[in-house]
């Protein structure tokens, strides 16, 4: 049975700095990443390296304006090859990584460059059925995810954007040796209205060798900077809420936090939804599964195993 979550945690919260012209998110996973991770038996740097993908994709899942799901997909040549994490709204979260175990022990080192290796890392937004899905493509080349995400904003939203994950086991006292959290945080740095972005641009018109990017803002320079003074115990410290954390950052300017988004583990898997999967399969694929008179599928998200018969199939 999963545990339940503490107050302060598993949410998204949203705020805004004013007098910097700074919106943000905080992201505090504590009971719905542990539940996820601990139904797989991974590696832990397997698992710091996926609750940062769920607690980046919540973050960004949630600043979903329309009902919808946020999809995040790393398909590389590393030992951890692929990596899917999804936020359905309101506030449901999964996830799960395929890894091979040899070459993730093999590592001399455990850093997230190492595990991903190259390819890519895919940013999906769902719309439903009857709308088309929109997508950005972020290269992985020895880009750890936070290097990877601001790569995305730069080149596709072309806002200024800074981002800081953490992940990590607590040690608990109980029948279970450890308890996984992940924290997230992101500021962004919005035009002021009538304004325009406070991005950097470059014109194709200057001389050669002249740097025309304008400097950044200084109300930007300041909040992301103290952004970065964020340490990795911070975003996981049960003990220090969301809205703590935010003040020690930014109270100096004033921070103004607004409702926050429960976030919960979820999966859409069903003995009902297997049934109907494998009934698409050609009738000699079916029978190529059979084994001791049944079928057998074990979800890649939740572990679940289903046991489908093929009279059930033939119905």
């Amino acid at each position: 049975m999963a545990e339940q979550s503490l107050p302060g945690e598993d949410l998204v919260l949203p705020f805004e700095i004013k007098p910097l012209g700074v919106r943000g998110r905080l992201v505090r996973l504590g009971a719905a990443v542990d539940d996820i991770l601990h139904r797989h038996d991974y590696p832990p740097p397997v698992s710091a390296l996926l609750a940062e993908a769920v607690a980046l994709t919540a973050m960004l899942g949630a600043m979903l304006k329309f009902d919808g799901k946020f999809i995040l997909q790393t398909k590389t040549d590393g030992p951890v090859d692929m990596i899917v994490a999804d936020y359905v709204s309101p506030g449901r979260i999964r996830g799960y990584a395929r890894f091979d175990a040899a070459r993730v022990a093999g590592l001399g080192t455990a850093d997230q460059p190492a595990l991903l290796g190259n390819g890519y890392l895919a940013m999906t937004v769902d719309q439903g059925p009857d709308m088309e899905r929109y997508q950005g493509i972020v290269p992985l080349h020895g880009e750890d995810l936070t290097a990877a995400a601001h790569g995305y904003f730069e080149k596709s939203e072309q806002i200024p954007t800074r981002i800081r994950l953490a992940s990590g086991p607590l040690m608990t006292r109980g029948s279970r040796a450890e308890s996984w959290r992940a924290g997230a945080i992101m500021v962004q740095h919005l035009p002021r209205e009538g304004g325009s972005s406070p991005l950097p641009s470059h014109s194709g018109d200057a001389p050669e060798g002249t740097d025309v990017a304008p400097a950044e803002h200084d109300d930007w320079v300041k909040a992301r900077l103290l952004l970065d003074t964020v340490e990795d115990h911070e975003l996981l410290d049960p003990r220090l809420s969301a809205e703590e954390l935010l003040y020690r950052l930014y109270h100096e300017d004033g921070v103004t936090a607004y409702p926050a988004t429960p976030l919960a583990r979820y999966c859409s898997c069903s003995q009902e939804a297997i049934t109907r999967m494998l009934a698409r399969f050609p009738a000699e694929d079916q029978s190529d599964m059979v084994e001791n008179g049944e079928i057998a599928v074990t979800c890649e998200f939740c572990s679940t195993l289903y046991r489908v018969s093929p009279g059930d199939l033939a119905s």
